[in-house]
């Protein structure tokens, strides 16, 4: 098959996707899309080359083929990068391959067909394409265009070397071998999807919630033909961005607080083994590790599929739409997080939040849990103006609206506290800190020397200079100790 034959046959394939098809509007895929086109429109006999169309506009489609390419890729192969896409897609056969063991027979027929079209798409030489390009330009006096796509095309073709290289490339080979018919690969892409979740749910663990949804930016620009909302059934990819470098935290970080972690161990254990769990509220001094021991204790689970989901403040309105959503991903079990929770008052947002958490008609569903972490107890600031007197003739029953704001804290089932550490435990967090970077001798001595001895006595004037006993006071204080390296500790008191 020429060059010109296999353009259109690739053009061909990437038009034909119907389940895949949201990959179409992928800026890779759209970009590619928009480049074949314009090289397989039909010959005009005044063309010099044979082709219509202004040549500039191919060495643009080009470029910005080029840098979907390089905003898409991971240092892989297009063949590398188009399974990373395949594997990572959410449509109805991923999403039934993630709930059922056997996706129904039409969705696998259709699924087998669309992955045989991404096979012969991935299997396409780009740097074959470029020099094609290149030739076409440089024909037609466009000689200096000409030459920068081919050491572009030269780049490509060195990348492909990359291919079995890479965190993900030995996945995509073993599930999408190369010279093999992608629809073979069905069975196993099932099984794949299956034990990790489909879509963007089976590459990451760690998420933040978009309130609006997330559409490529290629879709916005071109307003890309057919797209809706309803047309791509609220797909978890348009409202979940993956944390690529969560905080990387873990329980063996911690000293103290025990008790209070694990309550939070036992209800997630419980949650993930389908027992009944509890919201979950962490209330405390601030500094003392309540976010930073929910996000361990998933990182913990991470290999039994315990997914994070962390919502800012101001998109709690959309709370009852992400329980929707993620109820409709029954395998999958969630941890919704909502950090350093408040309300200025008992608004609309606070009166939904608190139906959610408990009383509304509608349960919780099984798969989710939310966890919470506040410095205030109640949860609603309260001001002096808000306490009832007798002289109050704006609020008949204010006792009761008051009772309603401290209520809040109440509907999760389980309330946590943190406190302040006292000197010593704050002084043992230090030491256990500075144990795990290698800043003191592990295990410590039983009797202080002088450098543990001078490790503490500084510690505790480093929390009256700065911000209060606390674990993250500690953490600060030792940060500060290994950011100077091996020279002569220095002390902003000294």
């Amino acid at each position: 098959m020429n060059i010109d034959d296999r353009i259109y046959a690739t053009l061909a394939d990437i038009v034909g996707l119907s389940l895949f098809s949201a990959l179409k509007e992928h800026p890779l895929l759209a970009m590619l899309r928009e480049l074949l086109d314009d090289l397989s429109e039909e010959k005009d006999e005044d063309s010099m080359y044979g082709l219509s169309g202004d040549y500039l506009e191919i060495a643009e489609d080009w470029a910005a083929f080029i840098n979907a390419f390089v905003h898409t890729q991971r240092d892989y192969s297009f063949y590398i990068t188009l399974g990373y896409l395949t594997v990572g897609d959410d449509n109805p056969y991923t999403c039934a391959a993630e709930n059922q063991e056997k996706p129904p027979p039409a969705l696998c027929a259709l699924a087998k067909t669309d992955l045989s079209r991404l096979g012969r798409i991935a299997s396409f030489e780009i740097h074959g394409l470029g020099f094609h390009i290149a030739e076409i330009l440089r024909k037609n006096g466009l000689d200096k265009i000409a030459g920068n796509i081919e050491e572009e095309s030269r780049v490509l073709w060195a990348a492909e070397e990359k291919k079995s290289k890479g965190e993900y490339a030995g996945l995509i080979l073993k599930l999408f071998p190369e010279n093999a018919n992608w629809g073979a690969s069905l069975p196993a892409l099932t099984e794949h999807l299956r034990v990790t979740g489909a879509g963007i749910l089976g590459q990451h663990s760690f998420f933040t919630w978009a309130a609006e949804p997330f559409i490529p930016e290629f879709s916005r620009r071109h307003g890309a033909a057919g797209f809706s909302m309803e047309s791509f059934l609220r797909p978890l990819s348009l409202f979940l961005l993956p944390v690529r470098s969560p905080d990387p935290v873990t329980i063996a970080d911690f000293y103290g607080y025990e008790d209070q972690r694990s309550v939070v161990m036992a209800n997630t254990l419980n949650f993930l083994e389908g027992k009944n769990a509890n919201n979950l509220l962490l209330y405390g001094d601030r500094g003392t590790g309540k976010s930073a021991t929910i996000k361990a204790v998933c990182k913990e689970y991470v290999e039994r599929g315990l997914k994070l989901i962390e919502i800012d403040k101001p998109d709690l309105v959309e709370l009852a739409d992400v329980l929707e959503t993620l109820a409709d991903r029954r395998s999958r079990r969630f941890v919704v997080f909502i950090d350093d929770l408040s309300f200025e008052s008992a608004d609309d947002s606070f009166m939904n939040f608190k139906t959610l958490l408990e009383g509304s008609v509608e349960s919780r569903p099984p798969n989710v849990v939310i966890y919470a972490t506040s410095n205030r107890r109640h949860l609603v600031k309260e001001r002096l103006s808000d306490r009832p007197a007798v002289q109050d003739a704006g609020d008949v029953r204010a006792f009761d609206t008051m009772e309603e704001q401290f209520s809040l804290a109440d509907r999760f089932g389980i309330t946590v506290v943190f406190s302040t550490p006292g000197q010593e435990e704050y002084l043992r967090i230090a030491e256990h800190i500075a144990c795990r970077r290698g800043f003191l001798p592990d295990p410590l001595p039983p009797v202080e020397g002088e450098i543990r001895t001078r490790f503490r006595e500084n510690a505790l004037r480093w929390e009256k200079w700065f911000n209060g006993r606390s674990p993250r006071t500690a953490v600060q204080y030792v940060g500060w100790l290994t950011g100077q390296g091996g020279g002569e500790i220095r002390f902003p008191w000294e």
